[in-house]
Formats: structure tokens, sequence, C-alpha cells
């Protein structure tokens, strides 16, 4: 697919709609995770490097189409600020007036528009809604992969409204992706765990289809077995478990350990255990250290495996992390992709 790139684009001087995903869990007012914050630099930087005045416009948490003061973006403005190294100014909503005043008044920097999510229009992609969000701006920039499964105002709506273009984030993930899912090198491994095995069951066909192993651990191991679920011999399920299988036990770990060593590219998306429990994070662990050790070509995605890397310091070890995870799974199982399709030229 020819996708509309940023660095085709005429942005100097422009107003700048930049769809970032800061949806990062947070804690006592402070953000967990900075990594999906972190990856909106680079195209942040090139956009003010083009005097562009830009505003930046992310969902956070499940507010359900409701202000909420528990999911807005107003907490996590100072350390947006601080890991994009880059002055804030926070709106106090999406669209309209204080929008519109806040671009002719700002200095420097770049603004951080309230949850779109506060309005039930984003996510039921309304068509005057996204016009609102389009009103005050003379270019979209999709720079958030991670919802770029979505069919929604901020991703799609806005884009058919205005010149739109994908972000280098965005173009890096894309190019990640399709390696990893054309052009894989074998011994390839896929490692798939976390919960909701109706969901894993379209990217575990395709990885039967491409890779040499796929190892499946977390609650849709568990699914799997419960519902008598046929795969064919290149998917490894567990052989034991620790506890009420809240983690996958000793024999399986080094089951998978034997073949992780071997791979020369690996796919992860999803724990192989409950990790928030630290006793039940053993096996993501010693798995982790085994993906690190193999010295495969590797790439991670989803939040809860990202939060396995964060935690144990590691997410320099990997060769690439997604910001995504329900989107690294549709785009590898060949599902739609409404927020790149969008970008398209054709």
């Amino acid at each position: 697919m020819d996708i509309r790139r940023i660095q085709d684009a005429d942005l100097e001087n422009k107003k700048v709609l930049l769809r970032v995903d800061f949806n990062v869990a947070v804690e006592n007012g402070k953000v967990k995770e900075s990594f999906k914050i972190a990856a909106a630099k680079e195209t942040l930087d090139y956009l003010l490097n083009k005097n562009c005045k830009v505003a930046m416009i992310t969902h956070l948490g499940r507010p359900d189409g409701q202000v909420d003061s528990k999911f807005s973006v107003r907490q996590i403005a100072g350390d947006v600020e601080d890991i994009l190294a880059t002055g804030i100014t926070f709106v106090s909503d999406c669209i309209g007036e204080k929008v519109k005043e806040a671009l002719e008044h700002m200095v420097g920097g770049a603004l951080l528009l309230e949850n779109v999510r506060f309005y039930a229009g984003d996510e039921s992609n309304d068509v005057e809604f996204a016009k609102q969000l389009a009103e005050n701006f003379d270019v979209f920039v999709q720079d958030a992969f991670s919802v770029s499964h979505r069919d929604q105002a901020s991703v799609t709506g806005v884009a058919k409204i205005l010149p739109s273009c994908a972000g280098f984030r965005m173009l890096e993930e894309i190019h990640e992706m399709t390696i990893i899912k054309e052009h894989p090198v074998s011994p390839a491994v896929a490692i798939i765990g976390g919960a909701k095995i109706e969901t894993k069951i379209p990217v575990i066909k395709f990885f039967e289809e491409k890779y040499d192993h796929i190892l499946v651990g977390g609650k849709i191991a568990n699914e799997a077995l419960d519902q008598n679920i046929e795969f064919s011999d290149k998917v490894v399920l567990p052989v034991d478990f620790v506890d009420d299988r809240l983690d996958i036990g000793p024999e399986t770990v080094e089951k998978f350990k034997a073949i992780i060593a071997s791979a020369k590219t690996i796919a992860w998306n999803g724990p192989t255990g409950k990790f928030e429990d630290e006793k039940y994070a053993k096996s993501s662990n010693e798995i982790l250290e085994a993906v690190i050790a193999s010295g495969a070509f590797v790439l991670v995605g989803g939040g809860e495996t990202l939060e396995i890397l964060e935690k144990n310091h590691a997410m320099d070890d990997i060769s690439f992390v997604s910001t995504g995870g329900g989107a690294m799974l549709d785009f590898l199982a060949g599902n739609a992709m409404p927020g790149i399709e969008a970008l398209s030229r054709g």
C-alpha cells in the first residue's frame, strides 16, 4: 500500500492536528509507562521545525463518551512535557473555540487537547464530530499505529476531511510489521499470550502458515485447552502449570526456551502468566531473558508485554517494540486497518 508520508507533505507554517496514543497507565497522577509518549517525539520535533502550530489529540481510558475527570488528559500534561522535552499547553477541550483560541495565542511548544473520547462521536465515527475536530486545522498527521485498526473520527474521520499523512512512528511500525508478516527469517517463532482466545486465533492461524513454531501461554492457553481447539503441530501448548493455571510450569518454560534459542525471528504479544502478580511473572521473565539471549530479530507488542520489558529495563534489548497490541495482531492477521487505509494514495 502506498501511504502518504509526512516527509512529502506541505507542512511549513501549517496548523496541524497530530493523532497520538497517550493512552498510558496512570497512578497517583503520574505516568507509569513513558514509551508510547516518547514514540511521538520524532514526528512532533519535525513538525515544530517546520514552524507548525501542533495540537496533539489522544484518548485516555474508557470514559464512554462522558466527561470524567479521572480520564482527563490534564493529569499527564506535565509528564508529556518532560518526556517530549517540549513546552506543552493543555487545552480543556478538543473541538471548538477553546482550541481555536489556543492555536491563535500559542507561542512555541505544542498543545495537548482534552480526551477525544469525552465525546461519543469519536468511537462512533460521527461525521459532524470529525468536522468539528478538523475545522481549526490545515493538516492531519496520523502517528498512532496502536489505534489504526479502529474506524473512528480521530483516526479515519479527520483523515477524510483534511490533507493527511502518516507520521514517522506510523511509517516505522508499518515497515517493521510488514517484515515480520511477509519476510520472517527462519526459524521464526511467535509467542502469543494474554487473554481472549477468540481475538488470538486469527493471528495464530497466520503464524501457522508463515512461522516454524507458535508458543502459546497465558489465559488463552487455558482457553484453548478447555475448548479443545485443534491446531497444527507447529503450535506448542503448555504441558504443566503453576497453581490454578495462573502461570505456565517449569517443564513448559524449558520447552519454550529451547525453541527460542534457535530462532532467527521472534514476534511476541502477550504475557505467558498473570505477570502483574510477581509470583506468576516467572515464566514471562524467563522467556524475556531467552528472547534477548537468542540474538534473533525480535518484535514485541501489546501493553502488558511492554510492561514486562519496562519492569526488566529491557526496552533497549529488543529489536523493535511496537506501540500496538490489538493493532499488531490485526495487522499480522490480515484484518482491515482503517487508519492505514485512510492514508493511502489510492
